[in-house]
């Protein structure tokens, strides 16, 4: 197989030309209702055609939620490869958000639905749940970085039932979530003495505090791209995001769904959004 280039790359060249900001395509009912759209599979397609014109080259990434499409059968999955298809031909990177995580062939499996070299719903990255221990994820990661792919595994979500299992800290005395970034340390070790960014990434809320300091995330070792929900429609402030980031701010690629998405039907005015949101992140994150 010829050489490829790591997602990491790519990711790192795209927030450079667009800004560091991930588009959440969420096509839940009070959305697609919000832009006058009925709750059904041609809502469904009409919505998320519309968030493909409208990013399609002009962010960084774009984040579909898997779930949204899912919950419409077979027939909701053809959409949503068709925004994929489109999305590729456009340039753009594309994470989706499936949330996989199991053991042995499954794992296998999960990872070549995705990233495979045929996949059918090909995609630039995936997240992952890293709850079955993060070697786990082993078989996923491994074909990642063959593919050229990347992953992003959670850490420190913003959900308040996380921290039970998050925080939690192991009989060596490290948490959960610090164990996690070490094993993406230990996968984007070979990325960090390249002085690139990685492709095994971590999900890290915008929302989470003073979490990643406390239970001792070394977010600038990991040396992989930090996927942040949380700014906008969930609360973080730019100074959250500073706080919360000290340290690995160039790092930070911030999603944004809702705050961006309130502003459709019209793709223009979605386009002008996620240009401004982008700044903003750009602004707050420059270091």
């Amino acid at each position: 197989m010829s050489a490829v280039t790591p997602f990491g790359v790519r990711l790192r060249g795209a927030m450079a030309d667009h800004g560091p900001l991930c588009v959440g395509i969420d096509p839940h009912r009070g959305l697609l209702e919000s832009w006058g759209l009925t709750y059904d599979l041609a809502g469904l397609e009409r919505f998320t055609m519309t968030c493909v014109e409208a990013f399609g080259g002009a962010v960084a990434a774009v984040k579909p939620q898997s779930a949204f499409f899912e919950v419409f059968g077979a027939k909701g999955i053809a959409v949503l490869e068709r925004a994929l298809t489109e999305l590729r031909e456009a340039g753009t990177l594309t994470v989706l958000d499936v949330k996989r995580g199991d053991i042995g062939t499954t794992a296998d499996a999960y990872g070549e639905a995705f990233l495979g070299q045929d996949a059918p719903a090909a995609v630039d990255a995936i997240t992952l749940s890293p709850y079955l221990g993060y070697e786990s994820l082993r078989p996923v990661i491994e074909l990642a970085h063959v593919t050229g792919r990347g992953v992003f595994v959670l850490a420190l979500t913003s959900n308040p039932e996380g921290a039970s299992v998050q925080h939690a800290r192991l009989p060596d005395g490290r948490s959960v979530a610090g164990a996690v970034a070490e094993g993406a340390a230990g996968d984007n070790a070979p990325a960090r003495e390249a002085g690139r960014l990685g492709s095994v990434g971590l999900v890290v809320g915008a929302t989470v505090g003073d979490a990643v300091h406390d239970l001792g995330l070394d977010l600038p070792a990991m040396a992989g791209p930090v996927l942040a929900p949380g700014l906008g429609a969930q609360g973080a402030t730019a100074a959250d995001v500073r706080h919360v980031f000290a340290g690995a701010l160039p790092q930070v690629l911030a999603s944004s769904s809702r705050d961006v998405l309130r502003a459709g039907p019209e793709p223009q005015a979605l386009r002008e959004r996620a240009a401004a949101v982008a700044a903003e992140v750009a602004a707050i994150t420059a270091t």
